[in-house]
């Protein structure tokens, strides 16, 4: 888990971290809303019993958790309702494999949700208080684009600039030369982030990390080697294939599909002069007080 961050929602403190490369939301400060800190986890395990939570919950499972135990989590089902039920996010974690819950040690302690479950959460505290949560989240991630999204994009884009020449070297001399097309038994292995790698520049992640050691030991990662239309195409394939994976788009399909998509995309913007964009780009759009403003 990554660094954690908080919001106030009516003067509750809520942690958020980021796992998985998504927001968990901890549910643990949540419940002190509703009946202070000395019942949050009772408040937590009276909500997961419930059979309407346990729908939910095995659905967001099933939906994008392949190594998810059906088979205990409807013997779970089966119980729900009985007056001798009881089940914890603990029990719940283990027993089903689940991922949309963790548990969390530490400073910032806890159990936390994946913010889709922990805004369902809201509502069995206080409808009034999920709305609050919503607007104070999308808040963060507004501050959050604006501040660090564009100004981390333009910085990574300017510094390919002065390195322009050296990539395209090492793109060509050693990015390892792989044939993929001829053995697709590797995708069914592959995780999301190497299908991306393996799609736009041919090889995964620890591929390049092996044949790059000493750019590898700096902590530069082939994406760091990438040419600036090769990382606008990136962004667009990382939703492209998440939008896939919600409609079960097998693997081989979003494989040779993002192939297709790649290869056009980056034909028409290899036709564009992006650097001359930029320059623009960053003469007219300042950062204050967390609010993009665009010069007239």
């Amino acid at each position: 888990m990554s660094k954690t961050k908080t919001i106030e929602v009516q003067k509750i403190i809520i942690s958020i971290v980021e796992y998985q490369d998504d927001d968990y939301i901890c549910i643990t400060d949540m419940a002190k809303a509703k009946e202070g800190g000395s019942r949050a986890a009772d408040i937590i395990k009276n909500w997961i019993r419930n059979r309407t939570t346990l729908e939910f919950l095995g659905t967001c499972e099933q939906m994008y958790n392949p190594n998810f135990k059906v088979v205990e989590f409807d013997h779970f089902k089966m119980e729900a309702g009985l007056p001798s039920f009881v089940l914890s996010p603990t029990q719940w974690i283990e027993k089903t494999n689940a991922i949309g819950i963790v548990s969390k040690s530490g400073r910032y302690g806890g159990t936390y949700a994946h913010k889709d479950i922990a805004f369902e959460f809201g509502s069995a505290i206080n409808p009034v208080f999920k709305l609050y949560l919503i607007k104070e989240y999308q808040r963060l991630k507004q501050i959050e684009n604006n501040q660090y999204n564009l100004e981390w994009n333009v910085k990574r884009i300017l510094s390919k600039v002065n390195y322009h020449i050296h990539t395209d070297a090492i793109k060509q001399n050693i990015i390892p030369q792989l044939n993929f097309e001829k053995d697709k038994e590797w995708i069914i292995y592959a995780e999301e982030a190497d299908l991306l790698n393996v799609a736009l520049f041919g090889c995964t992640a620890k591929q390049w990390r092996e044949a790059n050691p000493e750019h590898a030991n700096k902590g530069l990662n082939i994406r760091d080697f990438a040419s600036i239309n090769e990382l606008a195409v990136l962004s667009n394939i990382e939703s492209l294939n998440a939008d896939m994976i919600s409609n079960k788009i097998e693997k081989i399909e979003r494989f040779n599909k993002l192939r297709q998509i790649i290869q056009y995309q980056l034909q028409i913007l290899n036709e564009k002069d992006f650097i001359k964009a930029l320059k623009k780009l960053s003469n007219s759009i300042y950062i204050k007080d967390n609010k993009r403003i665009d010069n007239e």
